[in-house]
């Protein structure tokens, strides 16, 4: 499956990049991940870059108003994601003015990393690391303990 993480500005911090780094290098045995950056701007530009960006492909928007997911319940979607033969899915992360009420309702799915505003950076680092996490949850490896 292919994975496109789209983003608003490139990660300002080393520790970010340093971060991404590490899940990145994690999730390359899980499939193909690809993180696309998109110029800041107003939103409705960043809304239309980020469109074309996940032409053809399972949109997934990121926002605190979204549906919570617990690890395993996203683990779960990706398995049935996996078995429907999707080859595409995009992420979709916006800036500092967030996503308009009709870009997420023209989203396959909106999801919640949390009630509390991110900043995308931390956003992004928080989505890899939920996503390495669900791929070792479905490959049945110790990364992932129940409490």
């Amino acid at each position: 499956m292919n994975w496109r993480i789209i983003t608003v500005g490139k990660p300002g911090h080393t520790w970010v990049r340093t971060a991404l780094d590490l899940y990145w290098q994690r999730l390359k045995h899980h499939g193909r991940f690809e993180h696309i950056v998109i110029k800041e701007g107003g939103r409705l530009q960043v809304e239309e870059q980020m469109m074309t960006a996940s032409e053809n492909s399972l949109r997934v928007v990121l926002d605190e108003r979204g549906k919570q997911l617990r690890s395993v319940e996203l683990a779960r979607w990706i398995e049935k994601e996996k078995i429907s033969s999707r080859k595409r899915i995009s992420i979709l992360i916006g800036g500092a003015d967030g996503h308009s009420d009709s870009f997420r309702a023209n989203a396959d799915a909106c999801w919640s990393l949390s009630t509390l505003t991110l900043q995308h950076d931390i956003a992004l680092i928080v989505l890899a690391e939920q996503l390495y996490r669900a791929h070792a949850i479905l490959r049945g490896e110790p990364y992932h303990r129940e409490g």
